[in-house]
């Protein structure tokens, strides 16, 4: 079945060329194959567009109405192809960007002024949750995800190590004392974080690779690590956190790490994931290199830190 579109366009070549040998040339193809076209568009319109002899084509009253139409109907797909390609060159339009919540508020956030000021014609959508969220079904450009990824089909772009720390509150520590193996941590109050694998509720995981499962127990629980934070910071036990979240309370003494015979586990990382398929969006890539950028050589949260 020959293409509706090209056909249509085979038409208003004829309808300008005046000819079918001249519509041909325009278009690059032979004679035969653009009389295939009008003829599969005559026939699926049941008239005749043209009046045909061996010496002259003219136009039909018919021809001439939907003429028009067509004429209407191929600038607005000229129009919708040339703002595509646009938006491939130029970043511009609505940016649906996904973000864990406490790394998109403290790490993501801050920095969307200075990416406007740079893209003005990109707006952003910042959506904040914990949650694994499916791009296609929810209808998100682009997703920050921290830890290690899900096998899956998208095509992601590491931004920076993300690194762990074990640590608590002097005031916890004072009380409790200071595991020094991993193994010990199985007598203290560790606050366990739902969503992870690497610093759950019944595991910590540790050392290298493979990493070392080390059982925890605690009597808080949260799906959120500003939560954990603030347990952890109120002297009620010992977090594992990504240093995104405990950094500024490092570095100011609101938190002690604890160093043990295991190190926090080395195989986090931060990642941009889109798409798979054809070119990301301009926007798309003007984010990622953005943020990859402000990240680079070391991320500004490990500022300062041992």
């Amino acid at each position: 079945m020959l293409d509706r579109l090209t056909g249509m366009e085979v038409f208003a070549k004829i309808a300008a060329a005046g000819s079918l040998s001249g519509a041909a040339r325009a278009m690059g193809l032979s004679q035969t194959m653009v009389t295939k076209h009008l003829a599969a568009l005559e026939a699926r319109l049941g008239t005749r567009l043209f009046h045909r002899t061996t010496r002259r084509l003219t136009i039909t009253e018919a021809g001439r109405r939907y003429l028009e139409s067509t004429e209407r109907l191929l600038s607005d797909v000229e129009a919708a192809e040339a703002a595509v390609a646009a938006d491939r060159v130029e970043p511009r339009g609505l940016l649906r960007l996904n973000v864990p919540l406490t790394f998109g508020t403290r790490q993501i956030a801050p920095r969307l002024a200075a990416f406007t000021s740079l893209y003005p014609k990109v707006s952003v959508e910042l959506g904040l949750s914990d949650r694994f969220i499916d791009l296609v079904e929810e209808g998100w450009d682009l997703a920050i995800r921290a830890g290690v990824l899900r096998d899956s089909s998208l095509v992601a772009r590491r931004l920076a190590p993300c690194r762990m720390v074990v640590c608590a509150a002097p005031s916890y520590l004072a009380a409790h004392g200071t595991p020094r193996l991993a193994a010990d941590l199985v007598r203290h109050n560790c606050l366990g974080y739902t969503l992870s694998e690497a610093a759950g509720v019944a595991r910590w995981q540790m050392g290298g690779t493979p990493p070392i499962d080390v059982p925890v127990s605690g009597n808080l629980r949260a799906s959120n690590g500003d939560a954990l934070l603030a347990a952890a910071l109120a002297g009620q036990g010992i977090t594992y956190q990504p240093t995104f979240i405990a950094a500024d309370d490092l570095r100011a003494g609101r938190l002690l790490p604890i160093a043990l015979d295991l190190p926090p586990s080395d195989l986090l990382a931060v990642y941009a994931v889109h798409l798979p398929g054809r070119m990301p969006s301009a926007k798309v890539r003007a984010f990622i290199d953005f943020i990859a950028d402000a990240f680079a050589p070391e991320p500004p949260w490990d500022h300062g830190l041992a």
